[in-house]
């Protein structure tokens, strides 16, 4: 009988093997062969699955994207009674990578952002990656914002806006904490702080900072 492959299965575990080495020579540095090697399965594999190297790094891409969003997720279900506002504040800390264990996959993501700039394959998983994140915190924020007592006579923030704001916070406080310009506490403070502000315009109660 035939061998029985599976293929998304094998897709998962290549993808894993451009990251590991995309995090040691930056996407460019990467070739099939490598991969191959890296992901113990033989170049023809490799490219059963995938066509080009080019596909293969935008699978790469969609599976770090799908990781993090996944994740948020994971931990948002883990604590169904928690307030949108501590919902908030959980999604954040994860978007945002400052934890040891995820140093790593903040150096692929950063990597991958550098890549995309000049180049406009890989920026458009980014953006559908960037769009399902903001629109599970304009989520969030809303459900803080109607949660919350409303001040008469307010205006209510851009949702929107306040998402985008975040998640350009979150990729920047990534990027100081790798480059050594700040440590992971002190990053954790600045995102607190922030999302303390965008508690007072909501008009909310202030949740404790997340664990």
């Amino acid at each position: 009988m035939p061998k029985h492959v599976d293929y998304e299965s094998r897709r998962r575990r290549i993808a894993e093997a451009v990251c590991l080495l995309a995090d040691e020579h930056g996407p460019q540095g990467v070739s099939m062969r490598d991969v191959a090697a890296r992901a113990q399965v033989s170049l023809g594999a490799v490219q059963r699955c995938f066509r080009s190297k080019e596909e293969m790094l935008l699978f790469a891409v969609d599976h770090v994207g799908e990781r993090i969003t996944e994740r948020v997720r994971t931990r948002l279900a883990a604590s169904p009674a928690q307030s949108a506002a501590t919902a908030l504040g959980h999604a954040a800390d994860e978007i945002a990578l400052l934890r040891e264990e995820h140093r790593a996959e903040a150096r692929i993501w950063l990597a991958f952002i550098a890549q995309a700039a000049v180049s406009e394959s890989l920026a458009d998983p980014l953006r559908t990656s960037y769009t399902a994140l903001r629109d599970l915190l304009v989520r969030l924020i809303t459900e803080a914002a109607d949660g919350g007592p409303a001040d008469e006579g307010a205006t209510p923030p851009d949702r929107r806006h306040e998402a985008h704001a975040l998640l350009a916070l979150a990729d920047g406080l990534t990027t100081h904490v790798l480059i050594g310009h700040l440590t992971a506490a002190e990053a954790e403070e600045v995102l607190h702080a922030h999302l303390a502000g965008l508690w007072e315009r909501l008009g909310t109660t202030r949740p404790r900072k997340s664990a």
